[in-house]
């Protein structure tokens, strides 16, 4: 077999096809809100929000509504139990965050045990993306674009929302809107990465490219590219693995992009650990070389 045959067979099954298309626009779509999730520093409140989503999808497959609903009412009802829990009580941020998230998604656990349904709820948590129907991907690309579109449109203010949000206040933006509109877009993403790798790994996608990213640049703007494209390749490569190792193809999404993390953290040009560490060693033999009639002018 030819390396253009590993590439091509797959693409020979329809629901391959659907998974690499759905599993691509997740990813461009999460990568680019970990982007200010990494910034702000939310990698918590992302975990909080895409585990206590999930009583919400339940409720909303009982009603018969679609899931973002659901989902994004559960969210924001999280953001606003997590804000009283720490506003109201001793208790600090990071422990409101685990008891709220873990209490909802033990309650989501809890309603897909006595739902009845003819389907498999199951996949809510850990994903079935070789699963996905047309449907489904219409659903997925929608979702998707409404959560890009924000985004993009809205960049430069989440932008600086992240990077000083007094200064956005004293300009006439409003801090509590901003962080509120991306903790809408979080639910709203949440729900379209749960077709590809269910509740359980979800914060995986809308973490790892945006902290990969942050290691390759110092520009905001690169971030916003480079975490899209990083993610959306790693996540066809898990794909393509998974269907020739038969594995969980969720599964090797999220570890192939941990993967590329891991690279860039040991080898990245410049905040790679290996790569500081051989500036650091020219910097000692710069010094150990310095001329002698300059020596004396260093401070010790």
């Amino acid at each position: 077999m030819t390396p253009l045959d590993w590439i091509i067979e797959p693409l020979s099954y329809d629901f391959m096809t659907r998974a690499l298309v759905t599993t691509v626009i997740a990813a461009v779509v999460c990568a680019l809100l970990s982007c200010w999730l990494v910034l702000i520093g939310w990698s918590l409140m992302g975990d909080a929000v895409s585990h206590a989503v999930l009583p919400g999808v339940v409720i909303a497959y009982i009603l018969g509504v679609p899931f973002a609903l659901g989902a994004l009412v559960f969210g924001v009802a999280a953001v606003g139990l997590i804000g009283l829990v720490r506003g109201t009580s001793r208790v600090k941020e990071d422990a409101a965050i685990g008891i709220v998230f873990t209490t909802l998604f033990a309650l989501g656990l809890v309603l897909i045990s006595v739902t009845p349904s003819h389907t498999d709820l199951n996949h809510i948590i850990f994903g079935n993306i070789l699963g996905v129907s047309r449907a489904d991907l219409v659903q997925v690309a929608v979702l998707a674009s409404a959560a890009f579109t924000v985004l993009v449109l809205t960049r430069r203010d989440l932008t600086l929302y992240a990077f000083d949000p007094t200064h956005a206040h004293a300009i006439g933006l409003s801090p509590r809107v901003l962080g509120a509109l991306l903790l809408g877009v979080l639910a709203l993403t949440a729900v379209v990465a749960l077709q590809v790798v269910g509740v359980v790994l979800v914060v995986a996608m809308l973490i790892i490219p945006g902290a990969t990213a942050y290691l390759l640049t110092d520009r905001f703007g690169r971030m916003l590219v480079i975490a899209p494209v990083l993610s959306s390749l790693c996540s066809v490569l898990g794909i393509y693995i998974s269907y020739w190792a038969d594995a969980s193809p969720g599964g090797l999404v999220v570890v192939t992009q941990g993967c590329a993390f891991a690279l860039v953290y040991l080898l990245g040009p410049k905040h790679g650990l290996l790569g500081q560490g051989s500036r650091a060693r020219r910097h000692r033999r710069g010094a150990v070389r310095l001329p002698a009639d300059q020596a004396g002018s260093v401070e010790t």
